[in-house]
């Protein structure tokens, strides 16, 4: 197996160090501007050279978003943004437009060129095209089957491709899309998406305004453009088989729970698969992990077939949240048995929780004890990211996360 790269959203800087921590090895991520996620933190420059510094420090990669569609207006600024992402440092940039593409390179002829899904790359043709203009790796469109990736593979071995694997998926043709700017003003194709595709809709008759028909689908209503989140955990053999060379997932806007649990599945699955360890028992107990992360009901996308009826969801746009994430390990004293802990949902002394980090399983126990920074004991830590110490009878490590199994009736 050649060297197969998990990439890795980040939204923050925290979640960046996470995604590393967890076995990413590269992040994507943007700036203040020209990148497709508003709703994301993002990176000022200061903060982007930090986490460059930090990517580059555990032997990593780090790639730049400048993949918007954009108007004249949007190219303000683009050159010079450019020149600091090139004394940054940073180890690639992601493109869809040929305008952006052609500043990138007249600002720098070597910095490495990766083309956005945004692109819509679906053919060996245009992967050509683009490789003889001087981009490295093409992220390949949604719409495409396995098959179709291992031709284009085939035609065009000495590029990269790259393709999703996990994460939301867009009811639009490689998330170029018009529902959101029209419903409401959001241009997802400027990082600002609404997702109109997933709101509850109603019928109103020409002659008959302010009277709303329901549509339902179900007894919950309709969710007409509602797609199951993708996952290809158990299927990555595949994926890698078809000349696949980077494997992304999506989720700048996730927590840092969801990039940590996501992350360390596919890390170990990936991992097994090279040492020749990977068995299908292995895959679906780490099914289950990422389960424990906020998530929709699953689909393999366009991979083995076109998406019908039943790769859509009909009773809700919400997530799936079985868990809570209660506590962040920040040290642990081996003489007194002691964890250091940053809180971030409300714990109690009496809680079962669940404790794990990038290595594989996981740690249960019940809560007896908690004590807050000034060593005084309490039996509730309420404040976010509240300090709190406890007695633990195994061994933790700085960034493993504590989670706790959400109450079934709420």
């Amino acid at each position: 197996m050649k060297n197969i790269e998990l990439l890795a959203p980040a939204g923050d800087i925290e979640k960046l160090k996470m995604a590393i921590v967890y076995g990413a090895d590269a992040v994507y991520l943007a700036g203040e501007s020209f990148g497709l996620r508003k709703a994301s933190k993002n990176f000022t420059n200061e903060q982007l050279k930090e986490a460059t510094d930090f990517v580059h420090k555990n032997g990593k990669k780090i790639y730049i978003t400048l993949n918007i569609i954009p108007h004249n207006d949007d190219l303000v600024g683009l050159e010079d943004y450019v020149k600091t992402l090139v004394e940054i440092g940073v180890d690639a940039l992601i493109v869809a437009d040929a305008g952006i593409y052609s500043t990138v390179r007249s600002v720098s002829k070597e910095i490495e060129v990766h083309l956005s899904t945004q692109a819509s790359v679906t053919n060996y043709k245009t992967v050509k095209f683009w490789r003889d203009l001087g981009v490295k790796r093409i992220v390949l469109a949604r719409e495409l089957s396995l098959e179709e990736i291992n031709l284009i593979h085939n035609k065009v071995p000495d590029v990269d491709i790259e393709v999703f694997v996990h994460g939301a998926m867009c009811i639009s043709y490689s998330g170029r899309c018009l529902l959101s700017n029209y419903m409401c003003s959001r241009d997802a194709n400027k990082g600002d998406c609404a997702h109109a595709c997933r709101w509850k809709y109603n019928l109103v008759e020409e002659k008959r305004p302010g009277e709303y028909y329901p549509i339902e689908e179900t007894s919950q209503g309709t969710f007409i453009y509602n797609s199951k989140d993708l996952c290809m955990l158990d299927s990555l053999t595949d994926v890698i088989n078809a000349g696949v060379h980077s494997l992304k997932i999506e989720g700048r806007v996730k927590t840092q729970y969801y990039v940590a649990t996501v992350i360390r599945s596919y890390r170990l699955i990936l991992d097994a698969i090279e040492n020749g360890s990977y068995t299908k028992e292995m895959a679906q107990r780490l099914l289950l992990e990422i389960k424990k992360a906020s998530h929709r009901d699953f689909t393999k996308g366009f991979y083995y077939k076109k998406p019908d009826e039943t790769d859509q969801l009909y009773n809700s746009s919400s997530y799936i949240r079985n868990y809570d994430f209660v506590g962040l390990v920040l040290d642990y004293d081996k003489n007194t048995k002691t964890a250091t802990i940053e809180q971030r949902n409300r714990i109690f002394v009496g809680d079962e929780v669940e404790i794990f980090g990038p290595r594989d399983g996981f740690e249960t126990f019940k809560i007896e004890k908690m004590y807050d920074d000034n060593d005084k004991e309490i039996s509730v830590a309420p404040r976010a990211k509240q300090i709190i110490k406890m007695p633990l009878p195994f061994e933790v490590k700085p960034w493993d996360i504590m989670r706790k199994k959400l109450d079934e009736n709420n």
